[in-house]
């Protein structure tokens, strides 16, 4: 009856901490929605919302079972209908051989992961990538290009044999979504009037601010269930008391992230910059995602502060090599997300070169993908919308409807 208990109080814990990391998939829509311009505001939510679809769908048919079934190519009628049907789990549950947690609670947990990674691009490639060609995109990022690295560390795979360290996934989830937006940044080039003649970088303001700081207490209050989460149980003294000290790190690290990347933007520019703010907070939280365990409360605010303090820095160097990020996820989840993985080594004693090959390995194999499969779509349907539709906004182009039909869309 012990170990009855135990595995529903664990499968309930995997469950709920799945629906807050699905509850983000609306906090980077809100986010989005928030930094782009009006007129490309339908397209950024639809996307969002077909992205989490179709992540779902190809994570269920193949997805999972090359990340955690071997490896194998195709999953088979056999896993689908046995992930449909948990009578076996129910039969054995408690017994000496039984998971501490329903595989299907398990599931539902990576799904919503790799979901997260496909959020990253998204933002990225706003307001000027056709709305199919990305979600074509998805297709083949959800389904092959996650999973495949993940297996080399969640897996089993070469990566955990070496001995990296990402307790829940500042390299294995947001650098790998932050590496394919950077490829498909780099194909489709910067916004029509983000660079002067003279190079001079243009602010492009987002249309609505109130939206944006909205969607980062989603994303902050998410991600409590993507770090809490990932301390897979919930039903023992020492788990429960490992999920409390990630709670209140991943919280910490967030307000770090903030008041240090609000800091930095002040001395920068004279002025106190929301969007930084905003930023510095969501890179406060991918910094501590590798290790939310470990540190102490006031390390966790510094390991934190330190990706607030980076991201501002990383927000400005890409733009002015030309690198048009819309929302700053590259810099957020890329740049902040290596650091988050360095961190481990630096306060927790993993080895500098684990982390360093996880970080050459994700990377790599992630952007390199990426470039090869935008590359085939660009020449097959094409990637970028036309000037004309960019200027007039993608959201008629894309969508045929305006989300502030009353207002004028500039």
């Amino acid at each position: 009856m012990e170990k009855e208990l135990a595995y529903a109080l664990d499968t309930f814990y995997f469950l709920i901490s799945g629906a807050f990391v699905m509850w983000m998939a609306a906090g980077f829509a809100m986010l989005e929605a928030g930094l782009v311009r009006a007129k490309n505001t339908v397209e950024i939510l639809t996307k969002n919302v077909a992205l989490f679809a179709t992540a779902c769908i190809m994570y269920l048919i193949i997805g999972y079972n090359f990340m955690y079934g071997g490896g194998y190519v195709l999953p088979g009628f056999d896993l689908i209908l046995s992930m449909a049907d948990n009578t076996a789990e129910a039969v054995t549950a408690g017994g000496d051989d039984a998971p501490y947690y329903s595989n299907l609670s398990d599931f539902f947990f990576q799904v919503v992961f790799v979901a997260t990674a496909m959020s990253i691009v998204s933002g990225a490639v706003a307001e000027r990538m056709k709305l199919f060609s990305f979600l074509v995109f998805a297709v083949i990022m959800t389904g092959f290009i996650y999973p495949i690295q993940g297996l080399w560390s969640w897996g089993g795979g070469f990566l955990s044999e070496v001995g990296y360290s990402d307790y829940a996934g500042s390299g294995i989830v947001h650098m790998c979504g932050a590496a394919a937006a950077l490829a498909l940044v780099i194909i489709l080039g910067p916004r029509r009037g983000k660079y002067g003649a003279d190079g001079k970088v243009n602010a492009i303001p987002g249309a609505n601010l109130p939206l944006a700081t909205l969607g980062t207490f989603i994303l902050w209050m998410g991600w409590f269930g993507f770090n809490g989460g990932s301390e897979l149980a919930v039903a023992s003294v020492d788990s429960a008391n490992n999920v409390a000290r990630v709670f209140v790190n991943t919280n910490m690290a967030a307000s770090g992230g903030l008041i240090a990347a609000l800091l930095v933007a002040k001395a920068m520019f004279g002025k106190a910059d929301l969007t930084m703010a905003l930023n510095g907070a969501l890179a406060g939280l991918v910094a501590i995602t590798a290790d939310p365990l470990s540190p102490s409360g006031l390390l966790a605010t510094i390991i934190g502060a330190i990706g607030g303090v980076i991201v501002v820095f990383s927000i400005v160097g890409l733009e002015k090599v030309k690198i048009d990020d819309p929302v700053g996820a590259i810099s957020v989840h890329g740049t902040v997300g290596i650091w988050g993985v360095l961190a481990v080594a630096v306060f927790s004693g993993a080895s500098f070169g684990a982390q360093l090959i996880g970080i050459a390995s994700i990377f790599a194999w992630t952007f390199g993908l990426a470039i090869i499969v935008g590359f085939i779509i660009k020449a097959i349907m094409g990637l970028r919308v036309s000037e004309e539709e960019e200027d007039a906004g993608v959201d008629i182009s894309e969508c045929g409807m305006e989300a502030y039909p009353e207002f004028t869309n500039e």
